[in-house]
């Protein structure tokens, strides 16, 4: 069951601080709602342990997250993929711009694409709909407040 979701953020940080925090495995993981480990494996690799509840099923998720198509400091794809055991699996990933707002602001764009299946799916595509844009949102406004300057 695939999913498409997108938003935009305004971030009180130069667009060159953005891109380093969408670089680093420590603001990532802190931002990640549910997010329990983040280890780098390489420049672009990350091993993943996430948990989520969605509706009545909570899962835990071992995965990677691969960051590609690198365009610094301007744009990448954030890709993931977890298996979640016998709840099912989620993959999908979003593609996340960077523009100048001025010398001290960025906005951020994203573009976001997730494909569930397994016992998960059986949840129904409006509750499966409405989860993923509320984690989508929080990752993004949580990752706002952190590299805001404050």
């Amino acid at each position: 069951m695939a999913m498409d979701m997108s938003g935009e953020e305004r971030i009180a940080a130069p667009i060159g601080r953005v891109w380093e925090a969408l670089n680093d495995p420590d603001i990532l993981k802190a931002c990640i709602p549910g997010c329990e480990s983040l280890d780098k494996k390489s420049d672009t690799e990350f091993a993943a342990v996430v948990s989520v509840k969605l509706g009545p099923i909570k899962a835990k998720f071992n995965g990677e997250v691969e960051l590609q198509n690198l365009n610094p400091p301007h744009s990448y794809t954030i890709a993931g993929e977890g298996k979640g055991g016998i709840a099912g699996f989620a993959k999908g990933g979003a593609d996340v711009s960077l523009t100048e707002d001025g010398p001290d602001a960025t906005i951020l764009t994203y573009k976001a694409k997730a494909d569930v299946g397994g016992k998960i799916a059986q949840l129904g595509s409006r509750l499966i709909q409405s989860s993923s844009k509320k984690l989508a949102g929080e990752f993004f406004s949580s990752f706002n407040e952190t590299v805001s300057t404050s």
